[in-house]
């Protein structure tokens, strides 16, 4: 391969050898344009005499094939030629070469007949879908007119006298009295499921008993004062009194009576004081705005 250098004259960049069958290959390491260069096939000397063999054709131009990500390929044409039929001069071959042998055409056949386009015979439209009518409902004819006779006159009853307000239920109201309003003796019918002379031990059982004596009575108890016990004896009555009155008390009977209990197991002065006051408070209706002391008088005026 041959290509021009700056002054035009041709230079060799390369030489391969080939099978004489007209394919070789060559490869060069750079990025110079090889389009303007040719290669030719050279002799060797190994053809036999007479250029009976193959002979080398003109030079041939390099064609590009392609050039991408760094690499390019050229290609040429026909580097080698040789005569159709030896000349006389070359020594025959041992293979007898076959004649040509004539070709018959084939019979020709006839063409098909021309494609003639069918035309299709025009859609007819289908008939509406048969629709069922349904009659319309038949509507009832108005009953016949019937005269209305009016009733008989039914006087009216006599007008009932106006009964006095029914009284209210105190059970039912939300009522909480001091433990000086249980001692006043106008107040003393609400004394209604236990009595003043009730013992305590029979009320709070029997850890009162043995803190209070087996012979202190309720009454006696709402007396008390001065001392944590005693305060504690006074408005957990109180509280129990109130608890029988109203259910609306915020403490009920079964209540009343476990707090107590609770108060003299802890045998500390803190807690029986604590106790107290939670009672003293409900007593006096703090916590619960409704809750005033709803006594009416026991006696007639």
């Amino acid at each position: 391969m041959a290509c021009p250098d700056g002054n035009g004259q041709l230079t060799t960049r390369g030489e391969e050898t080939t099978n004489w069958l007209g394919t070789f290959n060559m490869r060069f390491d750079e990025t110079s344009d090889l389009s303007n260069c040719f290669a030719q096939v050279s002799g060797s000397g190994q053809a036999s005499g007479g250029a009976c063999g193959a002979v080398s054709g003109p030079a041939r131009p390099l064609k590009l094939m392609y050039n991408m990500f760094g690499m390019a390929m050229y290609a040429v044409d026909t580097l080698i030629s040789q005569p159709v039929q030896p000349m006389s001069f070359c020594p025959s071959s041992s293979v007898p070469v076959p004649g040509l042998v004539p070709v018959t055409p084939p019979p020709k056949l006839p063409s098909p007949p021309a494609f003639v386009p069918v035309t299709p015979p025009p859609t007819m439209p289908s008939p509406p879908a048969f629709v069922p009518v349904t009659p319309p409902p038949k509507v009832p004819s108005p009953p016949a007119f019937v005269p209305v006779t009016p009733p008989h006159k039914v006087p009216s009853p006599p007008a009932l006298p106006i009964l006095p307000p029914m009284p209210p239920f105190p059970f039912l109201e939300a009522s909480a009295c001091p433990y000086g309003k249980w001692m006043m003796p106008e107040y003393r019918c609400y004394w209604k499921v236990v009595s003043p002379d009730t013992k305590v031990g029979v009320v709070f059982g029997l850890l009162a008993a043995r803190k209070y004596g087996m012979e202190m009575t309720l009454w006696e108890g709402l007396n008390g004062r001065g001392e944590a016990y005693k305060t504690l004896l006074r408005e957990g009555t109180t509280a129990l009194l109130n608890s029988y009155n109203s259910v609306q008390y915020p403490y009920n009977p079964l209540g009343v009576v476990e707090r107590m209990n609770w108060a003299l197991m802890a045998g500390s002065t803190r807690q029986v004081l604590h106790t107290a006051l939670s009672f003293m408070k409900a007593n006096y209706g703090f916590g619960h705005p409704a809750s005033t002391c709803r006594f009416t008088s026991c006696t007639p005026n």
